[in-house]
């Protein structure tokens, strides 16, 4: 074909016809942020019923919670390379198919293992989605909409949140019923199904998304770089007129006729280290890094249990849930509004403002709190046993016994204050996580060697490389630190549910709008999937650290540190933001290829 020469542009497309496939196309690629949202929700509502039967320990809860982000590390290693050779159509049907599959997987599983290869599947269902929905709503979407179409599916996303919440709330409230008729058996049997049908719950909208995902058309863009023009064209005509048509395969020319017209030697070293590509890649990759660095997944998937340590009741701390993902789904409606109109980097220096100051906020309620615990580390000590084990019922009984050995410290009243331990068996350190003393169905923790120590060399490597395995199989159980901590009055936790809200609202108006644009508009067309692939595994293996460490890290150090920890990677957000980052609204993305194109001849 050359140049300036395109297939005739005058099929007949009515306006309305147009405008349904438009609202189609925006609803499928919703579902998929529909999907995403659920894989990062539903572990919300379901973890504290999951936490109370399955015999988990705090590591290995973490775990199961992290498999998510884990499980999206594998798949977005690999989503640019698939969406290039399937395609972005077929991809997005795989990935809905995943989810699917990874439904009964965990709701029918017993035991660690397949409840963390089910969570895994949903990772990699979700890892792919976060890659090709973004990817194709990107190639397929006008400049001019193109803000607003990305926005859905953060906003969709936010949706499959909120629904998971709710769906979290309805069984407590069932949890409520049956533990007013005292029966301890009977309430551990419900939760335990409790956290199985919340997972059979999410299983429509996957059915709808792969079924919404045949209907569409594939990408233009990726139509046209395979060389069927014909097709590309047919497909930009669904949603465009003819003569954005044409000036869209003009353009798509260009660009194409310019790579190909360099040497032989410039292409070999067309690649992410030349000029022109390094600073939208880095972009890019600190903008992934940093947007879940926020702490955003690990509040998100720990919501209900931070509520609970704050002071609120269960039930009132799925109702801070509730409200949590509500305020995330309304903020994301006034950022889809403001994107096009305000730009990106307005709205990312808006929202990093507001997310720093409320995590520290929270940060300092839970330092006063936290300030007044005790370590019981000698007198729980004291209780192990010659199998090196040790199983410790915390109720008020047992908290009242501890106070007393600690002489009461600080004001903290039996009736109300939380537990737990962190321990170690030679070079390997676990810890559980926090019960409640004004939890009747609280279940005992049990510290054992198993829970602690890895069971092979592989598995010991990857949680402490220099740690002698050999050794902690026979080294004694030696309690670290015992916790005994205030639970404080529900103003408190209500307070800080605010300080969360107030961090959900800020996170949504900016970076939850804004990054899935970032992360498709800044890489240039030869490098969009596999460098939008790339900064995804950065983003994901940071999510997955800090939703694996999380319990264990609270454990030990509070969860004031984790919030601070939240606020200071928010700065460099910030920072990034403010300085670094060019407005792209408006801009076609070939437009933005040749921004960053001329920044790398100015450089050379």
């Amino acid at each position: 074909m050359t140049a300036g020469t395109f297939p005739d542009a005058t099929l007949p497309t009515s306006d309305r016809a147009r405008s349904s496939y438009n609202s189609f196309l925006l609803l499928v690629a919703g579902l998929g942020g529909l999907l995403y949202g659920i894989d990062v929700g539903i572990i919300g509502g379901a973890l504290p019923y999951l936490e109370a039967t399955s015999g988990l320990n705090a590591a290995q809860l973490s775990v199961i919670v992290a498999a998510v982000l884990l499980g999206s590390v594998f798949s977005t290693l690999f989503a640019g390379l698939l969406a290039d050779w399937l395609g972005r159509k077929p991809l997005m049907v795989l990935s809905g198919l995943t989810f699917i599959v990874s439904i009964p997987v965990i709701a029918l599983s017993h035991g660690y293992a397949p409840l963390f290869f089910g969570r895994l599947l949903q990772g990699i269902s979700g890892g792919l989605i976060g890659v090709v929905v973004p990817l194709y709503l990107a190639e397929c979407l006008s400049a001019s909409t193109r803000g607003k179409g990305t926005g859905i599916f953060q906003w969709l996303l936010t949706l499959g949140i909120v629904a998971a919440a709710l769906v979290g709330m309805y069984f407590s409230y069932r949890v409520e019923a049956v533990a007013k008729i005292g029966n301890a058996a009977a309430l551990l049997a419900f939760k335990d199904q409790a956290w199985r049908r919340i997972f059979w719950v999410s299983l429509p909208p996957g059915l709808l998304f792969v079924i919404g995902s045949l209907m569409v058309s594939e990408s233009p863009r990726w139509l046209f770089r395979r060389g069927k023009v014909d097709q590309a064209q047919k497909a930009l005509l669904r949603s465009r007129t003819s003569e954005q048509a044409t000036i869209e395969l003009r353009e798509m020319e260009q660009t194409a006729h310019a790579a190909s017209s360099r040497t032989a030697g410039e292409k070999v070293n067309d690649s992410l280290l030349r000029r022109k590509y390094v600073v939208p890649f880095l972009l890019a990759c600190i903008i992934l890094f940093c947007n879940t660095a926020t702490g955003v997944n690990s509040i998100i998937g720990y919501n209900t249990g931070i509520l609970l340590q704050s002071g609120l009741s269960d039930l009132h701390a799925h109702w801070g849930y509730v409200l949590f993902t509500v305020v995330n789904f309304g903020m994301t409606m006034v950022g889809m509004a403001l994107v096009d109109r305000k730009g990106r980097r307005f709205l990312l220096i808006l929202g990093t403002s507001g997310i720093i100051v409320s995590m520290i906020g929270v940060g300092v309620m839970f330092l006063r709190t936290e300030k007044q615990s005790i370590d019981a580390r000698d007198q729980v000590q004291s209780r192990v046993g010659p199998d090196q084990e040790l199983t410790v019922h915390f109720d008020q009984t047992e908290a009242a016994r501890l106070l007393a050995m600690k002489g009461n410290g600080n004001g903290i009243h039996a009736d109300r204050a939380s537990f737990a331990v962190i321990y170690s068996y030679g070079d390997f350190t676990a810890s559980t996580s926090y019960v409640r003393s004004d939890d009747p169905a609280a279940a005992p923790l049990k510290i054992t060697r198993a829970s602690c120590v890895p069971t092979n060399k592989v598995e010991a490597f990857f949680k402490n490389p220099f740690a002698n395995l050999e050794a902690a199989q026979t080294a004694p159980l030696k309690i670290e630190k015992a916790v005994v901590g205030a639970v404080p009055d529900a103003n408190h936790g209500w307070r800080v549910a605010l300080g969360l809200y107030i961090f959900m609202a800020f996170y949504a108006l900016g970076p939850g709008v804004c990054v899935w644009l970032a992360l498709s508009e800044l890489m240039p067309t030869r490098i969009r999937s596999n460098g939008m692939s790339i900064a995804l595994v950065i983003n994901q293996l940071v999510s997955t650290t800090l939703a694996g460490i999380f319990l264990p890290f609270v454990s030990k150090y509070g969860y004031s540190s984790m919030f601070f920890l939240f606020a200071g990677f928010t700065v460099i957000y910030f920072l990034t933001a403010a300085f670094l980052l060019p407005e792209t609204k408006g801009k076609t993305l070939e437009e933005i290829e040749e921004h960053f194109e001329a920044r790398g001849r100015a450089r050379a």
